[in-house]
C-alpha cells in the first residue's frame, strides 16, 4: 500500500487529506472517499471506524481518500453546521475527478459524516455508498432524503447510544432502493470490540470483482 499526506484547496482554505492506494491499483480503479464524525466532538480522519472502513475498501481494491473537514486537524476554516462540510466534500471530489477521471467513486461516512455523505450524494453520484450509524434523528433535513444509489450498504448497531436505531429503521422504510443492511444487534455507536466483525461483514457484502 502507498499512502501520502496532501493539502488541497477547499472553499474555506486548505484541507488536510490522506490518500492511500492498494498494491496494483490503476487510475481506472475505484476511489473511496470517507467523511468523519462530528468535528466538535473529536471527529477526524483518524477516527477508528473511518480507519476501519478505509482499510476495508483497500482490501476491495479501491484507493481511499480520508480528509479532515474545515477546522479539524490541519484543515483551515471553522465548523459550518454541515453545509460547509458538504462543500468540503465536493472540493475533495472535484480534486480527485480532475486527476483520476476514469475512476468510479465510492462514498462513505460515519455518524455526522454519513449525514454529510447522504446530503451530497445526489451531486456526486457515486457508484457505491457506505453509511455507518447515520445521524438521521439529529438532522431533520436528512429524513426527507431518498438514496439514489442502488448499490449501498447501511451499518447500524442495535445498542447505539447516540443515533437512534429506531430512527434509522424508520428512515430505511422510506427508501425506494433498499441497502445491503448490516445490523449488529450488540454494537454501540463506536463499535467497540466490533471493528473486525464490521470489516468482515462489509467484505462479505462487497466482494472484489473476479
Amino acid at each position: 500500500m502507498q499512502e501520502q499526506s496532501l493539502k488541497i484547496s477547499g472553499p474555506a482554505g486548505l484541507l488536510e487529506c490522506v490518500f492511500a492506494q492498494p498494491a496494483g491499483w490503476q487510475p481506472h480503479d475505484p476511489i473511496s472517499i470517507f467523511c468523519h464524525p462530528h468535528p466538535l466532538h473529536g471527529g477526524s480522519l483518524h477516527n477508528k471506524v473511518v480507519h476501519t472502513l478505509a482499510k476495508t475498501c483497500l482490501q476491495l481494491g479501491s484507493a481511499v481518500m480520508r480528509f479532515n473537514f474545515r477546522g479539524v486537524g490541519e484543515s483551515q476554516g471553522e465548523f459550518a453546521q454541515g453545509e460547509g462540510e458538504q462543500a468540503d466534500l465536493l472540493a475533495v471530489v472535484a480534486w480527485l475527478q480532475a486527476r483520476y477521471p476514469q475512476s468510479p467513486l465510492w462514498l462513505g461516512g460515519f455518524s455526522f459524516g454519513a449525514y454529510v455523505a447522504v446530503m451530497a450524494h445526489a451531486r456526486i453520484q457515486p457508484e457505491r455508498l457506505l453509511l455507518v450509524a447515520p445521524a438521521v434523528d439529529m438532522y431533520p433535513q436528512m429524513q426527507a432524503v431518498n438514496v439514489q444509489i442502488t448499490d449501498w450498504i447501511l451499518v447500524q448497531g442495535g445498542q447505539d447510544e447516540i443515533v437512534s436505531p429506531a430512527a434509522v429503521a424508520d428512515w430505511l422504510k422510506q427508501q425506494q432502493h433498499k441497502p445491503r443492511l448490516i445490523w449488529l444487534d450488540d454494537a454501540g455507536h463506536f463499535f467497540h470490540g466490533q471493528l473486525t466483525r464490521l470489516q468482515q461483514r462489509i467484505l462479505a457484502s462487497w466482494k472484489p470483482a473476479a
